[in-house]
């Protein structure tokens, strides 16, 4: 708490189901960026910790996986403004993106907290995070029906190479929130399918390469 900035507004954390899959998620990077230092929680009852605690010092406690980010706390107004040009071009990807991918996500938007990987899935501000939900089916519980967001990185070369109209955007869209999934440690529904969409990829690039 001592080491915070005096402009960041909030405890920034993670949980995950270990603590390696915790410091490795995509969801830092725009932290490891800024020096931000964000709390790894991977113990299950951490879930129930930071949801009943809310605040410490009159800190709010925020996930980094969860809602939109307030830059305030990572960006300059330069960057405000060009985070804000780069959604305005994407807007036709995106919009494309959601609608191939369908009832499996919220919506899909550019994410401003990825520097490094092309796309990740975060929860809504009012919903369940991803971990929370494994963790009550693991118990027998039933988690309520919240469907992801998903963000793409506007900087990554695979995401500049897409548009609205790319042969192949419906497999490199699936391919994307399936790895997006993996990433914070959720299981494939149909992994054959993803291994088979990233092999036909894999087997055109080659040839196109040849």
């Amino acid at each position: 708490f001592k080491r915070m900035p005096i402009k960041q507004k909030a405890i920034y954390y993670i949980t995950a189901d270990s603590h390696n899959a915790a410091s490795t998620s995509p969801h830092l990077e725009i932290f490891r960026k800024n020096d931000i230092e964000v709390f790894l929680l991977s113990d299950p009852v951490d879930e129930w910790l930071v949801s009943s605690l809310g605040e410490y010092k009159d800190k709010p406690l925020k996930s980094v996986a969860k809602g939109a980010l307030d830059l305030e706390d990572l960006a300059t107004s330069e960057d405000k403004k060009a985070n804000e040009a780069k959604e305005k071009d994407l807007a036709g990807l995106t919009e494309k993106m959601q609608s191939l991918l369908g009832e499996q996500v919220k919506s899909v938007r550019v994410s401003q907290r990825l520097t490094d990987s092309p796309a990740c899935l975060v929860a809504d501000e009012t919903d369940l995070g991803g971990n929370l939900e494994r963790i009550l089916q693991s118990m027998g519980q039933s988690a309520p029906d919240a469907k992801p967001i998903m963000e793409i990185n506007p900087d990554h070369p695979l995401i500049r190479q897409l548009s609205p109209e790319h042969t192949h955007l419906d497999d490199w869209t699936r391919v994307l929130f399936d790895q997006a999934a993996l990433s914070e440690g959720a299981p494939l529904p149909e992994p054959a399918a993803y291994v088979q969409r990233v092999n036909d990829l894999l087997t055109k690039a080659a040839l196109i390469g040849n």
